[in-house]
């Protein structure tokens, strides 16, 4: 299986398991943050489309040419959502829990944080093998008790991740199907 960390296009590595920003963020602070075209890297999109992301106000705009870490969260949720949701809708879940995209004040979580969790969620569902409701929504819900002190709205939170982990999940099931319908749309 060639797992990789949600929203990007590096290797899934054990360190990946407790916190997959800390792979990231030594680059960031040794750099001062991520240039566009080593973003595109990371995640596999066009500069374009980030570029585009920032227009909408989906992301917060640049201070000179690097990204921080603030925008490459944000890219990176985005990113591990967009296979499977409209990004009208990925924005309204990010204000849903993060409000506005300048503004951290109204934040109920930190967007690492958020990250985080969402793939320690991802990773120990497809390790076990069961994305059903009930199971994913234990995760979660565990993952929120573990971090109260740093959630400022548990319910609200609980149902946003709820919906993030299964639309992630729906992207990889899309995928698998557009692999198995080309297999097919060949032998014709």
């Amino acid at each position: 299986m060639n797992r990789l960390i949600p929203g990007t296009t590096m290797k899934f590595t054990e360190q990946a398991r407790e916190s997959a920003f800390s792979l990231i963020s030594p680059v960031l602070q040794a750099t001062g943050g991520l240039t566009l075209s080593q973003l595109s890297k990371l995640t596999g999109l066009e500069g374009t489309t980030i570029q585009n992301w920032i227009k909408r106000g989906w992301v917060s705009a640049t201070k000179g040419k690097k990204y921080s870490e603030k925008q490459i969260l944000r890219i990176l949720l985005i990113n591990m959502l967009r296979k499977a949701m409209k990004l009208e809708d990925i924005a309204n879940l990010m204000r849903y829990i993060n409000g506005d995209v300048e503004d951290t004040s109204d934040d109920i979580i930190e967007e690492v944080l958020l990250y985080d969790i969402l793939c320690r969620i991802i990773f120990t569902a497809e390790d076990e093998g069961a994305f059903d409701t009930e199971h994913i929504q234990s995760l979660v819900a565990r993952e929120i008790t573990e971090n109260k002190r740093e959630i400022t709205d548990d319910e609200k939170l609980r149902k946003a991740m709820y919906v993030m982990v299964m639309g992630y999940r729906s992207g990889c099931l899309r995928t698998e199907m557009e692999k198995g319908l080309e297999i097919i749309l060949d032998e014709m």
